[in-house]
């Protein structure tokens, strides 16, 4: 399904450029693990993604559109930079 989800992510990223305080997406596949994938998305706050995002309509198409190709829940994790050197 690895085709279909990055079909998935890529029908999406309109609904994440008119997000309330999303700035970018990107989306890495491991090689190792080809089956794994880590979404970076970058939110101005954690509000516009745990309130202003998810309680939308369109975190229902995100989730329609991807949804079906997740294997366990997705786990989430909300980070900040402390560095950048390149």
């Amino acid at each position: 399904m690895e085709a279909e989800f990055e079909k998935g992510v890529a029908a999406a990223a309109p609904l994440f450029r008119r997000a309330k305080g999303c700035a970018g997406l990107r989306l890495h596949r491991s090689i190792e693990k080809p089956g794994r994938y880590r979404l970076y998305v970058d939110w101005q706050t954690i509000e516009n993604h745990t309130t202003d995002f998810r309680g939308s309509e369109d975190f229902k198409e995100w989730r329609r559109l991807v949804g079906h190709c997740f294997q366990d829940t997705p786990y989430v994790e909300h980070t900040h930079e402390v560095g950048k050197w390149f």
